[in-house]
This record gives C-alpha cells, structure tokens and sequence, in this order.
C-alpha cells in the first residue's frame, strides 16, 4: 500500500545526510490488535528526488514488523545518532518489502562500519558492536517507503515536533 501523494514529503539534503548516519535505526509496527513490533534496521537509502526512503532489516530478526507490514500496517522508523543523541521519527503509511538492490550489500556494509566507528569511541567494544551485523546480509530485504512526517525525537524541548512540510 504507498502513502497517498498529496500525503508526500521531499527530504532535504541536510536530512538526508543525517539519515545516511552514523545512527542507530530502529523500524516500528503494530499488528491489529495495535501489539507492537520492533526491529532494527542496518541502513538505508534514500531516492535521488528524496521521496522514497529504504531501510534494510534481516528478515529473521525482524519477522514480526514485516508481518504486520504485510497485513498493510502503518510503519516508523526512528534514526539516532549515538554520540549526540540527535534523533528523527520518520512515518509511512505503507510501504514495498522487496529484495536488495545490486549495491544494497555494500550499503549495508559501509553502514555497519560507520556505525561501529561511532560507537567505539562512547566505550563499545569493536568486536561487540560487529556482533549486530553477522548474517544480516545473507538474509535482508529492503523495505521501501514514502515519508508522510518527520518529527525531531532529541530529546529537549523540541521533542516530538513535526519538522518539514506538512501534508
């Protein structure tokens, strides 16, 4: 099911740039008993016109959000950097679970790196931090998106607040 154009946002090249990372990502659903899923995700890409938004999730780990997905559940996912805190909640009311993309193995990769490199200096080990990425490649799948709202997550006074343009 893909959000409805009028219902559109067009990320910027500064949000863009902060969703690339280094973050943490953590994608969100609920099933129809409005019971949560979560999952993290292992990067993403973004569209060249900044309308469309994937993110790559291990399949095993996170079968329960693409079940709910599926089912045509809303979606989020909440981008956070590590070392500052500085956190966005994008939103979807639908989205395409395919599979990867030629380069998207590299993406996630490159992904994994700069994430790792992030929290090695907040006092993670290396070895420990790696440890999330095993396998994830092997069984990936892209899920693929049209924001509807982005909404500042740091936490501060400004938490919570739509950012952007409304639909």
């Amino acid at each position: 099911m893909a959000a409805m154009q009028s219902e559109s946002m067009v990320l910027d090249c500064r949000q863009a740039a902060f969703l690339l990372g280094p973050v943490s990502m953590n994608v969100a659903s609920r099933d129809a008993a409005l019971t949560p899923s979560v999952a993290r995700a292992f990067g993403c890409r973004i569209a060249a016109d900044g309308r469309e938004l994937t993110v790559f999730l291990s399949a095993s780990h996170a079968a329960a959000v693409l079940r709910d997905l599926r089912a045509g559940a809303p979606f989020s996912v909440v981008f956070s950097r590590p070392q500052t805190h500085e956190s966005r909640q994008i939103k979807a009311h639908g989205v395409r679970i395919e599979p990867l993309a030629p380069g998207d193995v590299d993406l996630i990769r490159a992904y994994g790196d700069a994430f790792v490199a992030e929290c090695v200096p907040l006092g993670y080990a290396e070895r420990f931090m790696r440890g999330f990425f095993v396998g994830v490649a092997d069984d990936a799948v892209a899920v693929t998106f049209t924001p509807t709202a982005m909404f500042e997550q740091t936490p501060g006074p400004d938490a919570g607040k739509r950012m952007g343009p409304k639909p």
